[in-house]
């Protein structure tokens, strides 16, 4: 399978190896392309209980052709056992081929910006440190903006973006190319498959979505957002049983 064409990547991003991707199968799993690490990783509460950081669990084999799980019924998970065919849950995509930053909310600050598309919202609650990023970022101070962006790249699906208003650039690290389970045990529940490192996303259709640093795909199969995650996860009480 060649590379597709005029692939859409978000600025402040790099699009990974090309033959990496993570492909939608119609009505079904997830399927990856290349070789990609995949462990769990559980949220880690700072003194304050708030989410602040990620521990590295459980590595899983993933192979060029690897399904993983869509539906969130599969008693296998994280791989897919066949069980979306008759779990009767819609796994038809909803989301938008459309850049995220045009829907994008823009807070500016004295020295930063933050964008925000709250329709990608993986409910991981990095965002409430402090006075909260939306607040943080327009609060004079090296403090307040150091701990602004270490929210956003904390942010798994890249709905927060701080940008440095000076170069008009945005503020973002490089990362290896990665799928990781969230486990989230300050809710209670488990989260979204975390892309990370310009992974492409195709969808069902062949299309590809925008390429971003930071994507969080839908596990339990109840986002209003397919693919993505919209943090339905949190009010579903969704558990895959891996930690």
């Amino acid at each position: 399978m060649g590379e597709p064409k005029d692939v859409s990547v978000q600025q402040g991003s790099v699009q990974s190896d090309p033959s990496i991707s993570v492909e939608i199968v119609e009505d079904g799993p997830y399927r990856v392309r290349g070789a990609l690490p995949l462990h769990t990783q559980e949220i880690v509460r700072n003194e304050e209980g708030r989410s602040w950081s990620y521990r590295q669990g459980r590595a899983y084999p993933v192979k060029d052709g690897t399904m993983l799980c869509r539906c969130g019924h599969s008693r296998k998970k994280p791989f897919c056992d066949g069980s979306h065919k008759t779990a009767g849950v819609d796994l038809a995509e909803t989301a938008s081929f459309e850049p995220m930053l045009q829907e994008a909310e823009e807070i500016d600050g004295p020295r930063y910006s933050l964008t925000d598309n709250e329709r990608y919202c993986a409910f991981a609650r990095f965002c409430d440190n402090g006075q909260r990023i939306w607040n943080e970022v327009r609060i004079e101070g090296e403090e307040h903006a150091r701990l602004a962006i270490y929210m956003a790249h904390q942010c798994p699906a890249g709905r927060l973006l701080v940008w440095d208003r000076s170069t008009g650039n945005p503020v973002e690290e490089p990362l290896t190319a990665s799928l990781s389970l969230i486990q989230d045990p300050g809710a209670g529940v488990s989260g979204p498959l975390v892309l990370r490192g310009g992974v492409r996303v195709q969808s069902a259709s062949g299309e590809s979505y925008e390429v971003r640093n930071r994507q969080a795909l839908c596990r339990c199969g109840a986002s209003s957002n397919k693919p993505f995650c919209d943090g339905s996860h949190a009010s579903t009480k969704f558990r895959d049983g891996l930690e």
